[in-house]
């Protein structure tokens, strides 16, 4: 099946690629940051940049990178400039908008087209007679919003969406309203990025989250990098690896593509790198790994460490468990498996275990590349493995980092937007609210997905997000949303997702992250929390973009009065005075969450607080009381493997990636073309990276347009057609390709054991003439 948002503009063999040879940031990026100003009207981002990451100032919608721990006056990148010019652009979406344009037209447009059609501007109401959305009053959207989801017959047949983008308050508020209403179809944005992670480490060190925080890269004596790009995902960390490498620090790297922004950087804000157009060279080494050969490539290292003798005896012996399993099975690991499954030699990897050697504190950093394939919780219970081996948890300078994506999806999950609640969490709401939340676990993303297809999901609710495009399978998902009775999304701009509306279909507008939010108290703040566990203020203060737009916490509590009018639950409050809220959130988090006694008091610090990590602190909340080594022999029957036995040879593996000019769904349009500067692709996001001798094999060449077409394990025909193939310096047969574009040929089944993540970063495909 073919997406139906994938309508390619007009291909021709004359797109350019233009190899990109200078560093990450410097020129381009200030170049970057002046188109985005420029295209979407300079005035209020130019007032909002300077307050963007400071102090009590407003938090960066573009990522959840640590703000910096010292006085920084610039602490923004050309992406965030990016989500800052577009929340703030003069384009508005209209009801005169959706009059002129039905809902079939608007399906027809581009990812960016319907973002550049600017902000929601009032509460639409779907029309199936004209396929129009039409204005109408907000409080006839709660009540019919309210009367679908009582008219369900279990409330099980609800799903209860979030965006990591959100704030504390309104994921406290829609988690409650969910869990009153009596489900925990919470699913978010983490289903389908980090939940690997936070599986993993939980069993591994009794925590979810990084232990490192962004002052220890002050301290650390070595990065490792896996699977992830900051040049274009979260680029204020490239900052951070330049100031180590300048101070002596190494830096290697583990991943199948080669990025700019891993291998060199200028500094924006240095002058001389600005001029000199060097830069600073960032990696010691780069190891071009397979696309999930990260599990050998860890598991060789280890197994080198542990042949040198180079082992942190006296912590292993006071705060690990299972370390004789885990040394016995590396020894058996034979080293050309590991080199198979790697798609790297021994030697490079002795040469990497030599580094690590070398350190006495190590940070390893990884994103998506790990979490996103099918071994990806054993992978990183390996990569826990190799840093406790030499102690490299709970020490300055060294410590694990997932490097999240959404500006709030820590936050999000801190508030108990989970569909597998901690008991604690519950017991929480019931002794504040009076009511016993459900304890069975709920659908989670791909449980949605599944739901949504077989009729089960009756209403769809989503603060935020564009769930159908972010989530595997779009085209059956966006069909089975238009079969539901209800969809309500929460929303500051148009996406595709909104266009498959339920049988009662609303869109209501919310104020963004820099607009200022005046409840009948006063002006609010709301509160965000990093991928490093610091949470801090974020206030608003342009004018919103429509007087008819309300807040996320209003909207959620609004939605609650009208759902459960008789809970007894001061919902209005809720909604309007977010010091009450936080003060809730502190009572329930008592025993659940430490670290949120005198949230109201702390919030207003200059800088936030950081919730305490127990493993940072060499206090392992596991079930054993210690951290554990989980021994994971490299797997024989994965997803390739299996679809190589039914197709071939000729099949691939994909991994999708994200442009430089995108943040996750969100596709920013560059008037001049550009797409993806540091891959040098300009004019068109329908590319697919694959190697040469790959291209040979398979009888293709580059700029050959092509159908790549899915090997489904259901048998459910995927494909998209309109591919340009591009040439990449990449061995073997992988290939890469751009999300959301090629997101419809990824099967529901392909998942990670476990956590269920979808497997974006191995997808088996043919490419077809």
């Amino acid at each position: 099946m073919t997406a139906p948002e994938t309508a390619p503009t007009a291909m021709t063999k004359t797109i350019p690629f233009r190899p990109y040879d200078k560093p990450a940031g410097g020129l381009g990026s200030l170049h970057g940051t002046a188109k985005a100003l420029l295209g979407n009207g300079s005035y209020p981002a130019l007032a909002t940049l300077p307050r963007l990451n400071q102090p009590q100032g407003v938090d960066c919608p573009g990522c959840a990178y640590p703000d910096s721990p010292d006085s920084k006056s610039v602490d923004f990148c050309e992406q965030g400039a990016w989500a800052i010019a577009h929340e703030g652009g003069k384009a508005r979406a209209t009801p005169a908008f959706f009059a002129a344009n039905t809902v079939t037209a608007l399906r027809a447009k581009d990812h960016w087209e319907l973002e550049a059609a600017g902000r929601l501007t009032a509460p639409m109401l779907y029309d199936a007679g004209s396929d129009t959305y039409r204005e109408i009053g907000w409080d006839t959207a709660f009540a019919l919003a309210g009367a679908a989801l009582r008219a369900l017959d279990d409330p099980d047949r609800a799903v209860f969406y979030t965006s990591g983008r959100t704030s504390n308050e309104a994921a406290f508020a829609y988690g409650l309203l969910a869990r009153a209403f009596g489900t925990n179809n919470l699913p978010d944005s983490s289903n389908l990025c980090h939940e690997s992670s936070g599986m993993a480490l939980t069993e591994s060190i009794g925590v979810g989250k990084s232990t490192v925080t962004r002052a220890d890269f002050a301290d650390t004596q070595l990065i490792m990098s896996f699977g992830h790009n900051p040049g274009s995902n979260h680029p204020r960390m490239l900052g951070d690896l330049r100031e180590a490498k300048r101070r002596g620090c190494r830096i290697i790297i583990f991943n199948p593509l080669r990025e700019r922004g891993l291998e060199a950087f200028a500094d924006p804000q240095s002058p001389g790198e600005l001029l000199g157009g060097a830069g600073t060279q960032l990696a010691d080494a780069y190891y071009q790994v397979r696309v999930g050969g990260d599990l050998a490539a860890i598991t060789g290292i280890a197994k080198a460490v542990l042949e040198r003798g180079a082992v942190d005896a006296p912590f292993i012996a006071a705060h690990t468990d299972g370390f004789d399993a885990f040394r016995e099975l590396a020894a058996g690991q034979a080293w050309p498996e590991i080199e198979q499954a790697s798609g790297l030699s021994r030697a490079q990897l002795e040469e990497a275990a030599g580094f690590y050697i070398d350190s006495p504190a190590t940070i390893a950093a990884w994103c998506m590349g790990l979490t996103q394939n099918e071994f990806a919780i054993e992978t990183i219970q390996s990569l826990v493995n190799l840093m406790l081996l030499r102690g490299n948890v709970g020490k300055p300078g060294a410590g694990l980092m997932p490097v999240r994506g959404h500006s709030n999806v820590q936050g999000d999950r801190t508030m108990g937007i989970t569909n597998r609640p901690k008991p604690a969490w519950l017991a929480g709401l019931q002794r504040v609210f009076g009511f016993v939340p459900a304890a069975k676990p709920g659908l989670d993303a791909i449980g949605t997905i599944h739901g949504l297809v077989d009729g089960t999901v009756e209403a769809f609710v989503a603060l935020g997000g564009n769930f159908a495009v972010a989530a595997p399978d779009t085209p059956r998902v966006l069909e089975a949303l238009s079969r539901t009775k209800l969809t309500v999304h929460v929303a500051t701009k148009l996406n595709r997702t909104h266009l498959y509306p339920g049988q009662t279909g609303l869109l209501l507008p919310c104020i963004g992250r820099t607009e200022l939010d005046v409840q009948p108290s006063g002006p609010q703040f709301v509160s965000v929390e990093d991928t490093a566990s610091m949470v801090h203020a974020s206030m608003g203060r342009n004018r919103p973009a429509s007087e008819l737009l309300r807040s996320e916490p209003f909207i959620v509590s609004r939605l609650a009065q009208h759902v459960l009018p008789d809970m007894g639950i001061d919902w209005h409050t809720i909604g309007t005075d977010y010091d009450a809220t936080r003060a809730l959130i502190e009572r329930v988090a008592e025993g659940a969450v430490e670290g949120f006694a005198d949230y109201n008091e702390r919030i207003r610090a200059e800088k936030g607080f950081h919730l305490p990590n127990g493993a940072g602190r060499r206090e392992w909340a596991t079930a054993v009381r210690k951290a554990r080594f989980i021994a994971h022999p490299l797997p024989a029957d994965t997803i390739m493997a299996r679809a190589r036995a039914r197709h071939g040879d000729r099949v691939l593996c994909l991994a999708t990636i994200r442009a430089h000019r995108q943040y996750n769904t969100t596709v920013y349009r560059d008037p001049k073309g550009e797409v993806d500067r540091y891959r040098g692709v300009h004019g068109t996001r329908h590319v697919l990276f694959v190697g040469r001798a790959a291209l040979a094999r398979l009888g293709f060449a580059d700029g050959d347009v092509v159908r790549v077409r899915a090997a489904s394990p259901d048998g459910i025909e995927r494909h998209v057609d309109g591919i340009r193939l591009a040439a990449a310096a990449l061995d073997g047969d992988d290939v890469f390709g751009y999300f959301p574009e090629l997101t419809p040929l990824l099967s529901p089944a392909l998942v990670a054991r476990g956590s269920n993540t979808p497997a974006f970063k191995q997808i088996p495909v043919l490419i077809e003439r």
